[in-house]
């Protein structure tokens, strides 16, 4: 019985669920064949605040080109574009050209940046590349209050950590989100940081019987380690993929994907009226036998005879 209950439920929870654009999935589908991946930009002036900020900002440059092929193909294997490109272009030249405006967002409890951009000079660069959309990417800078346990979860801090975060937007010309990263159309809501810039020091803290652990950054060395770590494959061989990067790539993926041959069958079908037989006319009714077809092709009635009581025999017969 509990197993009946549960069945329902879950069909509302997960079905409800399917639709994580802004706009109907079919829209979507028969706007967007051709979509573009702009280079993932850093921005510079949100709240990095790391000592070594040029280092850092200079090394997210670099791993972000090595790395954004991959989503490419993760978007390409989706099946769902006619086309994915990986436009060209210095990174901080196409946002100095499109920014508009950023703001810090608190949605459901998910802390994010919002970008704005401007609609003009999106459709120009839209109609410069023909695309008929394009995935705008941000790595930047955010601060929010968490509480971070040491390995043996014994020991805990809670403080503003300075962390870097992966947001994304696929816009048309006309400047409208059809789809955006963190997402909210789903039932459980999840996003992470591309990568923490600090933790608190539970081994000094211990090693000097000190009461709270210090927040240190981590190094620029120990940034681009934890970047540059590889996926492995079920066998525990090294791939080609960034750990970091491809949670974040699989991410965005897993909500951008959708059935269209699905769509066209959850479409609700034209009911069009049965054809009526026709109905005869109510001397022919009068004139035909009640449970009996007429022939294919009657021939012309006969006059009819005059009425007699004499019984006549049938040619060759007797009576």
């Amino acid at each position: 019985m509990k197993r009946l209950l549960l069945l329902p439920l879950l069909a509302l929870m997960f079905g409800c669920a399917q639709n994580h654009f802004n706009v109907p999935t079919e829209h979507f589908a028969a706007k967007v064949k051709v979509l573009g991946v702009a280079p993932i930009i850093v921005d510079v002036n949100s709240d990095i605040r790391h000592p070594e900020k040029d280092r850092l900002v200079a090394l997210l440059a670099d791993m972000n080109r090595k790395y954004e092929q991959q989503l490419v193909r993760k978007l390409k294997v989706t099946g769902d574009f006619y086309t994915v490109v990986l436009l060209d272009g210095e990174p901080q030249r196409i946002f100095d050209n499109l920014y508009f405006r950023s703001e810090k967002r608190d949605d459901a409890t998910i802390r994010y940046n919002k970008y704005f951009w401007k609609t003009d000079e999106l459709r120009d660069y839209l109609k410069k590349n023909n695309l008929d959309a394009v995935m705008l990417l941000v790595v930047s800078g955010l601060t929010q209050n968490e509480k971070v346990y040491s390995n043996t979860l014994l020991s805990s801090r809670t403080s503003d950590y300075n962390n870097l975060i992966l947001t994304a937007q696929i816009l048309d010309g006309d400047g409208t989100i059809l789809w955006e990263y963190p997402n909210f159309r789903d039932s459980i809501l999840a996003y992470s940081p591309l990568i923490n810039l600090q933790y608190p020091d539970f081994n000094e803290a211990e090693a000097n019987f000190s009461g709270e652990a210090d927040l240190k950054f981590k190094t620029i060395d120990g940034i681009r380690r934890t970047l540059d770590q590889r996926r492995k494959d079920l066998l525990m061989r090294e791939t080609q993929e960034s750990e970091v990067y491809g949670k974040q790539f699989d991410d965005i993926v897993s909500l951008l994907k959708y059935d269209a041959d699905e769509e066209k069958k959850d479409a609700a079908p034209i009911n069009k009226p049965a054809p009526q037989p026709e109905q005869p006319k109510p001397a022919e009714q009068a004139a035909k036998p009640a449970g009996i077809s007429p022939p294919a092709a009657e021939p012309p009635a006969a006059p009819a005879a005059p009425a007699t009581d004499e019984i006549v025999p049938a040619k060759g017969g007797t009576l």
